[in-house]
């Protein structure tokens, strides 16, 4: 962060930011969900959201007003601009000003403003000078000039305000308002607009030499469609908001001076001015000094309570490993690196920062391509979460493991009680009796088929129990197949025997139909026919693959059972000739590289589709 701070980059403001009472911690600007429903501006209904919502939010931050405003061309109010009116329960007086944010034809015409907590007011109030009241403690409680709801806690006071405006005979009635209303990602708490001192970098010139090397080729994004997300965090970019009200991570290293002499200022600490940064309180001291021209011996530090933001300490990663700030050799070897390989949903919050920090503070590009890989959700599109209960460990897919064992992993969890009966009801849900055993093949099997499905993987663990069921009977198909094919010898046959062995009369026509179709485009075989018969065979079972259907038949391997069994009852020399050359040139194409590379996966397709 010293860094920064010498390059002007970082400074304290206290502009609005959104903060939940939970857990007392400003959260960033884009994480919040947003709940869509409707807001009642008089009481509160207690109700778990999970999707649209009606919610009855009353105006609990009434106590938080310092203005009125109306719209300048509303000839019902145009009289009252510049006027005061009376708060009905603080006795403070809130002057009435005009402003185009106004929509005249919505409600009363008249807009409540809240500047210390509602972002759209705060932009307002800053227009019009009204003063910025703070009414809520970081607990959630109602503190400063309020009047009798002073004390109460948030949702309390949202239903005493009501209760406060019927007996005074100033209720008016409800109305239906639909909106939205942002929630915590992690404590479902709804968030709440208010005023704190923060450190943040100024990120405009860094997003554009971000958005500059993807744009000159110099930083190569794979997949190319997620470039499109990276230019618009790029390219709409806002400070970045580095402190965090946590008690774990990086102490911020920056330090309120005070100065130990009765005439000096007085600073606040929320003015930039009197903060210093330092990689140690030592260095602090030594900097506070120098600007404020007076001896070390009169500086007070005080260092900052807060932590920064993880991705922070992160972004410093790709040099800070090899010793940075100071220059080493391991630093001048391995930094910069080629390829950064991680997932698509940390594009900005990672990657971009990544490469900010790498071209302001090294001068080059951490790396020079990025590839981001889809992410594996649960079979219901949900990100894995230990506290939905729905994290899948690859190794109880594999070896399968019981419910009651997947219930004891969260008893040993470090999950709060609530959370823990919320996670077993969502595994009662999805694994009513267990997770079955479906062993490594069918599991990497499963994954390989996903791979064609787009960004996310959507895991499902009947899809992986049904690939365990096609490996199953592939396997025993093989073990079939080669208790008759003399001894399960792989012949090394010549071009001219392979040539006279797939186009020769004989009594498999099914059997070299199959090897046919998935030959039919490799010039050593050209002479080959089409098997219109294992086309109409191939067609519906991959049209399902494709769909990711579990498969409940497989026509290939019946076929080939089938075709094996005769074996058993022909006399004739050539079907066996037939059926172990067909396996020797499988064998034969699979073993030479420059075939495999070019024919990989049309074999792939013969040998298991």
């Amino acid at each position: 962060m010293k860094f920064f701070y010498n390059f002007h980059l970082v400074r304290r403001k206290t502009p609005l930011v959104q903060c939940q009472s939970r857990t007392t911690h400003a959260i960033m600007w884009k994480p919040a969900d947003i709940h869509g429903g409707k807001r009642n501006d008089i009481f509160l209904q207690d109700t778990k959201m999970t999707g649209k919502t009606t919610l009855w939010m009353p105006g609990c931050d009434h106590a938080g007003y310092s203005g009125i405003a109306v719209h300048p061309q509303d000839p019902r109010y145009t009289h009252m601009v510049g006027k005061y009116a009376l708060h009905p329960f603080c006795q403070r007086k809130l002057l009435i000003v005009a402003d185009d944010y106004v929509d005249k034809d919505f409600g009363t015409g008249a807009v409540k403003i809240t500047p210390a907590h509602d972002p759209n007011d705060s932009d307002l109030g800053k227009r019009h000078n009204l003063a910025m009241l703070t009414i809520f403690s970081d607990d959630g409680q109602i503190i400063g000039d309020c009047g009798q709801f002073t004390g109460m806690k948030r949702f309390e006071a949202r239903k005493a305000v009501l209760e406060a405006l019927e007996t005074a005979g100033l209720y008016r009635g409800t109305a239906d308002n639909p909106m939205v209303v942002p929630v915590c990602s992690r404590s479902k708490d709804i968030v709440e607009p208010m005023i704190k001192p923060q450190w943040y970098v100024k990120s405009d010139q860094m997003a554009a030499d971000a958005a500059e090397a993807v744009r000159s080729g110099k930083l190569k994004v794979v997949l190319e469609m997620h470039q499109k997300t990276w230019f618009s965090w790029m390219d709409n970019i806002r400070n970045w908001c580095i402190s965090r009200q946590l008690w774990w991570g990086h102490r911020i290293p920056a330090y309120f001076v005070t100065i130990d002499e009765p005439s000096a200022k007085v600073g606040d600490e929320a003015d930039n001015e009197f903060w210093v940064s330092g990689r140690t309180e030592a260095e602090a001291r030594t900097n506070a000094a120098k600007r404020f021209n007076i001896p070390e011996d009169e500086i007070i530090l005080k260092q900052d309570q807060d932590v920064l933001d993880t991705w922070f300490s992160s972004a410093l990663f790709p040099f800070s490993v090899f010793g940075w700030p100071d220059k080493t050799d391991e630093l001048d070897v391995f930094f910069p690196t080629t390829l950064l390989e991680t997932g698509h949903d940390i594009l900005f919050f990672w990657v971009a920062r990544m490469v900010f920090f790498g071209q302001k503070l090294m001068g080059k590009l951490p790396f020079t391509e990025v590839y981001l890989h889809a992410m594996v959700r649960d079979a219901h599109g949900r990100k894995m979460s230990k506290s939905l209960g729905n994290v899948i460990d690859p190794l109880d897919v594999i070896y399968g493991i019981s419910l009651e064992g997947l219930m004891a992993q969260l008893d040993g969890s470090n999950l709060d009680p609530a959370e823990v009966g919320r996670a077993k009801e969502g595994q009662k849900q999805d694994y009513p009796q267990r997770i079955p055993e479906c062993g490594t093949d069918a599991l990497r099997f499963a994954l390989c088929q996903y791979t064609a499905q787009g960004r996310d993987i959507n895991l499902d663990v009947k899809l992986v129990q049904g690939y365990r069921f096609f490996c199953n009977k592939l396997w025993n198909a093989t073990r079939f197949a080669l208790t008759y094919l003399q001894g399960s010898i792989i012949q090394t046959l010549n071009e001219a025997s392979n040539r006279q062995m797939v186009t020769r009369p004989s009594i498999t026509p099914a059997f070299l139909a199959g090897l046919n179709a998935r030959l039919e485009h490799i010039s050593y075989f050209s002479g080959c026919q089409y098997s219109i018969e294992d086309d109409l065979v191939w067609r519906p079972l991959n049209a399902g693959l494709g769909q990711r259907k579990i498969p409940s038949s497989y026509p290939h391997l019946e076929r080939w059972f089938q075709h094996i069994g005769r074996l058993r009852h022909q006399a004739r020399d050539d079907t066996l000739h037939v059926a172990t050359n067909a396996t020797s040139i499988l064998y034969l194409i699979w073993s030479t590289p420059s075939t495999r590379s070019q024919h990989e996966h049309a074999l792939f397709s013969f040998i298991f589709m």
